[in-house]
């Protein structure tokens, strides 16, 4: 009976796949054609409208000014629909229109009419943007571009009539039936330009909650009017998952979010029970959020991967909820939140709110501004954030901001390079492993907010805590000053820290035990951009090694929290950190402190990004050394507007302008390269038994 119904089984799914359709879509072709290569359709929606579970929706190269709202969901992980790029076809979605009607005003200043029809509801050039926890800025959602560069909106119609100081800008009055929009193009006529307006609120969105298995791979996807992704609201991103399961966003280049580029958040409550944005109406809306279906079983696992994510005000990844069990990993991620157009709570590079099991893997973030690089905000328990590259971030926070944390959570083979503060934490029981740090660390002693606690791999409340620090583990990390181990001290409940190496005058806490300590040894520490990646130079010592043997960190050495929860991985199995940033092997019996493995190596250079799982030893020789990535986004947006957002953010970064200026070198910017390798299902989550 068991071999007829496995055969059975077998001979259903060769049905399904044979019955599998492929929906071709061409700039070329027509919605009135049925779909195949040789007769395309027009529209990638058209395509969505006919597409069932196991379909393929193929879009060959152009640009597609379209919102795509998928009708319906895959049926499982196996059977998706999956949208994609025909492979080596560049293929954009936008949410813009061009705009060629412009009438000259002044020298510099043109100005354009649009029928208020073409807009989406509401208009982006109406809707001033706010939400839960923003601070109203004046700024709306629409946007102008000339060749794709977003231009800075004027606060009054008087800045745009006068010639260009700085950025270009625009101004925009709404009525009834028109909209006007005045614009500055210095020397440039823009007739005979590619100029476009921000029409559509996002580029790839359902409009209903619950379409689950869904694919996007090898898009474009750029220019969208999003609205303040709030986090008791419904979270519009340029692509956005709304409130469902099982997503796998691969290989896109996402950019020119208004707010937020992915949204893998929530749905929107009815206004009636919409709570107040206080720390006890968020819980209420937990508990609503339990009744609509928050659960392992029913939201989050989605999978994001291998995308660039850059030119987004709010967020590149956002998700209150509806973001739980998802892994994010090898995303370039850069130039969020930078210009200062938006303020308030929530703007950061990634950003989770129940973040439940999260893994935040390789990733590469840098130039991004808000409150943090990665902000892990209440119930992220059994988070994990591994091998990511942080670095030339002004975040408030720092590169890692968790906040009302009660664990236990994984922080390990991280290398964290911005200036400004290497983390925050409010917070306890977070295991900081194999890490490299580089500027201060806060530590808040005690936040008496009372936030949810849950169950060991689930979304269930089964307390209220507050956050009290410390209970943190503390292990074979490289810590260089400014960075320092010592704010630990005032921590609430004791840490356990042991195998550190401090470095250029850092001290160890009250807690480290084994700690080596070289005040007088610089890492020298250098990263430095080439045409081909991102490289980190730096000295080592070898004795570091002999002097204090180090111990391998597994669940045993973690240990449980003071909430009695054991550190373990993603299916209750070990946690065992035997490999290093680059995925190498350590040694078990005395592995090296910090995110690189290393023996015999005095002096080393690495290239981190684009990560290829090879590291080699470098001789004293001197490197080219190319400008620092500051100077890039110096370039990118104009230096006041770089130093107005320092000086907004109370970063000291004059010094590393001045410095950076003097090296006066061209380079590439780095980009992500189209990849349609990995393309495993959403269920590869790796458990990291055998390293991080």
């Amino acid at each position: 009976m068991t071999k007829i119904v496995i055969t059975a089984l077998a001979i259903a799914l060769n049905v399904c796949s044979i019955c599998a359709t492929e929906y071709h879509v061409a700039t070329s072709g027509s919605d009135k054609n049925p779909g195949s290569e040789r007769e395309p359709l027009r529209t990638i929606q058209k395509a969505a409208s006919l597409a069932h579970p196991g379909d393929t929706i193929t879009v060959h190269e152009g640009v597609y000014r379209e919102r795509i709202d998928p009708p319906r969901s895959g049926a499982s992980d196996t059977q998706r629909i999956t949208y994609r790029a025909a492979e080596g076809e560049k293929v954009v979605i936008t949410g813009a229109e061009r705009v060629e009607n412009w009438q000259k005003v002044t020298d510099d200043t043109w100005k354009a009419t649009l029928a208020n029809e073409i807009f989406d509801s509401p208009n982006p050039f109406a809707y001033e943007i706010s939400g839960e926890w923003s601070e109203p800025t004046g700024r709306h959602s629409g946007m102008v571009y000339l060749d794709g560069e977003w231009f800075r909106e004027a606060l009054s119609l008087t800045e745009v009539v006068k010639p260009v100081t700085e950025d270009a800008q625009w101004f925009a009055k709404v009525e009834d039936e028109n909209t006007t929009i005045w614009a500055q193009f210095p020397g440039i006529d823009p007739n005979e330009a590619n100029v476009e307006v921000n029409v559509r609120q996002s580029v790839f969105y359902p409009s209903r909650p619950g379409i689950n298995f869904i694919t996007v791979r090898g898009f474009t996807l750029r220019q969208a009017a999003t609205p303040w992704a709030g986090a008791m609201s419904e979270q519009i991103g340029l692509i956005g998952t709304h409130w469902s399961k099982g997503w796998v966003i691969e290989n896109n280049h996402i950019s020119h979010s208004i707010c937020t580029g992915i949204a893998l958040g929530r749905y929107e409550l009815p206004e009636q029970m919409k709570p107040r944005p206080t720390a006890p109406g968020f819980v209420t809306s937990v508990e609503l959020a339990l009744e609509d279906g928050w659960s392992k079983e029913k939201i989050g696992s989605h999978v994001v991967r291998n995308n660039e994510i850059s030119h987004c005000e709010k967020n590149g990844i956002h998700g209150s909820l509806g973001g739980c069990f998802s892994t994010i990993t090898g995303n370039e991620i850069h130039d969020i939140g930078n210009r200062c157009w938006l303020d308030g709570a929530d703007i950061a590079a990634i950003k989770f709110l129940g973040g439940v099991d999260v893994v935040i893997r390789n990733n590469h973030i840098y130039r991004s501004g808000g409150k943090g690089a990665i902000w892990l905000d209440w119930m992220c328990q059994g988070a994990q954030v591994i091998g990511n590259l942080l670095h030339d971030n002004v975040a408030v926070h720092g590169d890692l901001w968790f906040e009302m944390q009660h664990g236990p959570m994984l922080v390990a083979n991280n290398v964290v390079l911005s200036k400004h503060k290497s983390g925050t934490l409010k917070a306890k029981s977070v295991a900081f492993v194999h890490n490299l740090f580089t500027a201060p660390i806060v530590n808040f002693p005690v936040d008496k907010r009372l936030t949810p606690r849950n169950p060991v791999h689930g979304t269930r409340i089964i307390g209220m805590s507050k956050a009290e620090s410390g209970d943190h583990r503390l292990l074979n990390n490289c810590v260089v000053a400014p960075c320092d181990f010592s704010v630990m001290n005032s921590s609430v409940h004791p840490c356990i820290a042991d195998g550190n190496v401090f470095l250029r005058g850092s001290t160890p806490s009250d807690f480290d035990k084994n700690a080596t300590v070289r005040p007088g040894f610089d890492p020298e520490i250098r990263l430095i951009q080439k045409p081909d990646g991102w490289y980190l130079r730096i000295n080592l010592d070898p004795t570091w090694k002999g002097e204090v043997k180090r111990s391998l960190v597994t669940t045993r050495l973690l240990g449980k929290t003071i909430l009695k929860r054991p550190y373990v991985d993603l299916d209750d199995g070990d946690y065992q950190i035997d490999t290093d940033y680059f995925g190498e092997n350590r040694n078990k019996d005395d592995p090296a402190p910090g995110p690189f493995e290393f023996s015999n190596e005095e002096v080393m250079q690495f290239k981190l990004w684009p990560r290829e799982g090879s590291k080699a030893a470098e001789s004293n020789a001197a490197l080219d050394c190319a400008p620092d990535a500051a100077l890039i986004l110096a370039r990118q947006i104009g230096l006041p507007a770089y130093r107005e957002c320092l000086d907004a953010f109370a970063v000291a970064h004059g010094q590393l302008l001045d410095e950076t200026t003097t090296r006066g070198t061209n380079r590439e910017t780095s980009s992500l390269a189209h990849r349609t390798d990995d393309l495993c299902p959403a269920t590869d989550r790796r458990p990291i038994h055998r390293g991080g």
